[in-house]
C-alpha cells in the first residue's frame, strides 16, 4: 500500500512539474514576444539597389525601425531572377531576425526553373505591403485608340505586331503571355535587359506594345510619347481613373497584380508574426506612407498571414498554368 501511495504521489508531483513547466514556458514566450526584436532584423531584398522593389523594401524597413526597439536593415541579394535572395532567406534560422521581401517572382520562378525549396511549405507568411498594376501601353502611331481597336488590329496583323519585355521569365513577360493567351492573340516578343530599355524602344516606335509600371510609364503617357490602353488590375488606378482595366476593355477575367510582401523562414513563431503583421498594416495606411507608395505606382495592400498564404498558393497555380498553355521555355 505504501508503495502504491508513493507512486500516486509521484504521479501527482510529475503532473505539477509539467504544469509548472508549461506555465513558465508560457511566461517566457510572452516575455520574448514583448522584447522582440533584441537585435537588428535583416530584410533580404532579392533585387539590386535603386529599383522599385528596393524602394519598397527600404521604405517599410525604415518605418518598422520607428515602431520596434531595433533597426530593420535591407540586405540586397539580387541574382538568378531573385532566386538567390529567396533561397538565402528561406534557409535562414527561423528566429525572426531574417525576413524576405518577395514579389510575384516568388510564385513565377517555380513554374520556370528548378528551385531548391518548396515555395508553398518552406516559408511563413507575415504580411503583404503594397500592390499595383502594370499598364498596357502602345506607341501613339499605332492606329488603335482603345483596347477594342488594338485587339482587332493585332488579330488582323499578328506577324507585324511586336511586344517588348523587361526580360525572359519576369512578371512583364508572363503577364503579357497571359494576356495574349486569354485574348487569343499572337505577337513576337523582343526581350530587353530591364524595363527601361523596353520602354525606350516603345517610345522610339521599335516595338508595338509594352507592359510598363505606372511610375515609369504614366509620365510618358502624359507627355504624349506613348498611349495607355488598360491596366492589369481588377480595379482602375485611382490616380488615372480614365484608363480601363483589361477585364473591362475586352479580356474578361484578366487580372495581374505587381505586389510586395514579407515572409519568413518556415516555422516562424506566431509571437513574432502577429506583431509584425499588425505593425505593417498600421504603417501602410499612414498618409505619408500611402503618398510615397503611390509615387512608386503601388498602393497599400493589407492582408492577414493566412490571406497572404492563399495569394501565393493561387499565384503558383496561375503562373504554372500560363507557362504550360503559352509553352514558355527559358533557355
Amino acid at each position: 500500500m505504501k508503495k502504491q501511495r508513493w507512486v500516486i504521489l509521484e504521479g501527482k508531483g510529475l503532473i505539477v512539474k509539467i504544469l509548472l513547466a508549461g506555465f513558465f514556458a508560457a511566461l517566457s514566450s510572452v516575455a520574448i514576444g514583448q522584447a522582440y526584436p533584441q537585435k537588428p532584423v535583416r530584410i533580404i531584398v532579392a533585387a539590386a539597389p535603386g529599383g522599385g522593389t528596393d524602394f519598397v523594401g527600404r521604405l517599410i524597413a525604415s518605418k518598422l525601425s520607428e515602431l520596434f526597439p531595433q533597426q530593420f536593415i535591407v540586405d540586397n541579394r539580387p541574382g538568378a531572377g531573385s532566386m538567390l535572395g529567396f533561397e538565402l532567406g528561406i534557409k535562414s534560422p527561423n528566429d525572426g531576425y531574417t525576413l524576405i521581401l518577395i514579389t510575384p517572382s516568388y510564385s513565377i520562378n517555380p513554374a520556370l526553373y528548378p528551385v531548391k525549396f518548396d515555395p508553398l511549405t518552406d516559408f511563413t507568411p507575415v504580411s503583404t505591403v503594397a500592390r499595383g498594376p502594370l499598364v498596357l501601353a502602345v506607341h501613339p502611331s499605332l492606329p488603335a485608340k482603345n483596347m477594342k481597336q488594338f485587339l482587332q488590329l493585332t488579330k488582323k496583323n499578328p506577324d507585324q505586331m511586336v511586344y517588348g519585355t523587361s526580360g525572359q521569365g519576369g512578371i512583364v513577360h508572363l503577364a503579357t503571355a497571359q494576356f495574349l493567351y486569354m485574348a487569343g492573340l499572337r505577337m513576337t516578343q523582343v526581350p530587353y535587359k530591364g524595363g527601361g530599355p523596353a520602354l525606350n524602344d516603345l517610345i522610339a516606335g521599335q516595338v508595338s506594345m509594352v507592359f510598363v509600371t505606372p511610375q515609369a510609364g504614366l509620365p510618358q503617357v502624359k507627355a504624349g510619347r506613348i498611349r495607355a490602353l488598360a491596366v492589369t488590375t481588377a480595379a482602375r488606378l485611382p490616380a488615372e481613373p480614365e484608363i480601363p482595366t483589361l477585364a473591362e476593355a475586352g479580356v474578361a477575367g484578366y487580372e495581374v497584380n505587381n505586389w510586395h510582401a514579407l515572409i519568413g523562414p518556415k516555422g516562424l513563431a506566431p509571437m513574432i508574426v502577429e506583431p509584425l503583421n499588425a505593425a505593417v498594416n498600421k504603417i501602410i495606411h499612414k498618409k505619408e506612407m500611402e503618398e510615397r507608395l503611390r509615387g512608386d505606382g503601388v498602393y497599400p495592400f493589407e492582408t492577414t498571414p493566412s490571406e497572404l498564404f492563399e495569394l501565393i498558393r493561387k499565384e503558383l497555380q496561375m503562373w504554372r498554368h500560363v507557362v504550360k498553355v503559352a509553352d514558355i521555355k527559358i533557355q
